[in-house]
């Protein structure tokens, strides 16, 4: 079956431009009914205007399609709330968010000041929770949901002078792991995007001759597949110039090193036996780390 999203509603916030904005735009050119949400503030968060969410709504609906704008920081509960409200009076049901709104303040951990760490949390973390809050009883009681969480390698791998980002951007995968397993009853599918692309946010870290490769609209075909009616979920797919990964939070089959006085010292000189990834496993839940060390101790 094609990737089609008729008969859909979607949420995408931060769609204004970049990645958001392709988003929505081919969202919308596979049938979907789509509310683009952007503040239309600066990169580092500040100032607002609802003319960017607007002009992607207005390039929508030349091409035939349906969409609303919204202005809402993703910050703000109440108006994410609201966000949401205003989606189903229009159109009755939500069954995709696209949880991609974010901003950057960039500086060495030594240099940063905490307002600027606690924000880029509140924008990229808090922002994703207020989107999959509001609209969790919606897709509980439709009996369907799509969420797409956009992660980065900064915060599955690191980055230099992005400890702020990469803390909310692995929160986002941690957040996902759980939000996974409860809404699966559900028919809630929750997953995370990992994309590298040329924006508005990262066009300056790019040489010229790969600013085209990476643009946004290579990144699209694995939100399209991760927001799908057959999606797969609890995945984390990276995508940036038309390649492809998954990556993977995974464990080791471990080391049964036992207490007592000594366990650090033994610890200590077995910890390349521990850190072998030989026969690693991608758990299922939490719940695998436990069951591992249980089998370690008692010698199984």
């Amino acid at each position: 079956m094609g990737v089609d999203f008729k008969g859909r509603v979607a949420i995408v916030t931060g769609a204004g431009g970049g990645l958001g904005r392709q988003h929505a735009l081919e969202l919308a050119r596979r049938g979907a009914r789509v509310l683009v949400n952007d503040l239309g503030g600066a990169l580092d968060g500040s100032g607002a205007s609802v003319s960017a969410a607007q002009a992607v709504v207005d390039e929508i609906r030349a091409a035939g399609g349906e969409a609303l704008a919204n202005g809402a920081s993703v910050t703000d509960f109440a108006a994410v709330q609201a966000m949401v409200q205003q989606a189903l009076d229009a159109w009755g049901r939500v069954d995709v968010l696209v949880s991609n709104a974010g901003i950057l303040r960039d500086k060495s951990f030594a240099k940063m000041d905490i307002a600027d760490f606690r924000l880029v949390l509140d924008v990229h973390l808090m922002g994703a929770v207020h989107c999959c809050k509001a609209l969790w009883p919606v897709m509980t009681q439709q009996k369907y949901g799509r969420i797409v969480l956009t992660t980065s390698s900064s915060g599955l791998y690191g980055n230099f002078g992005q400890a702020n980002y990469g803390a909310a951007k692995m929160a986002l995968v941690g957040l996902m792991q759980t939000l996974s397993i409860e809404g699966q009853k559900h028919d809630i599918r929750v997953n995370c995007l990992a994309p590298t692309a040329a924006t508005r946010m990262t066009e300056d870290l790019f040489p010229p001759d790969m600013l085209q490769a990476f643009g946004p609209e290579a990144v699209v075909p694995a939100m399209l597949v991760l927001a799908a009616e057959d999606a797969p979920t609890r995945l984390t797919l990276c995508a940036g110039a038309g390649g492809f990964e998954a990556a993977h939070v995974t464990l080791t089959p471990g080391v049964h090193i036992g207490i007592g006085p000594e366990a650090p010292e033994r610890l200590h000189a077995h910890l390349a036996d521990v850190r072998e990834r030989a026969g690693e496993i991608v758990p299922e839940s939490g719940a695998a780390q436990g069951a591992n060390e249980m089998r370690l101790a008692r010698g199984d």
